[in-house]
């Protein structure tokens, strides 16, 4: 059995970042989303969320970064995941076809990057 998720959340208005580890599930995304979306001043460019401890991931997981990235997309701010390819988070989110959706990089400083230089619109 893999324990249930831990978070750190960690780094400044500059680049937050939300460090999961362990299980997210039905049981602790809630929670999670709440705690993650106060670490996020209105002055960051946006949050990034490392999976890449994550062990376990189901479909509340795909719905907390969905209602994650929507809330941030509607106060200007960029979400950006870590998920390395081969990874369970990573595999759940192409097969929820999420992977399309959401902006996901394989490394924390290449999010950290994409972040801080945030895609614009034309």
């Amino acid at each position: 059995m893999t324990p249930l998720a831990s978070l750190d959340l960690s780094g400044d208005d500059d680049a937050p970042v939300a460090a999961l580890s362990g299980q997210v599930d039905l049981s602790n995304a809630e929670a999670l989303s709440s705690a993650m979306m106060e670490g996020v001043s209105n002055a960051a460019p946006g949050l990034v969320i490392d999976l890449s401890a994550v062990e376990y991931m189901d479909s509340a997981g795909v719905n907390l970064l969905s209602g994650i990235s929507e809330r941030l997309r509607w106060r200007e701010q960029q979400l950006v995941v870590v998920a390395p390819k081969g990874s369970r988070p990573r595999e759940v989110l192409e097969l929820a076809g999420t992977a399309e959706v959401l902006s996901i990089e394989e490394t924390r400083e290449n999010a950290l990057a994409r972040v801080a230089k945030p895609e614009r619109s034309p």
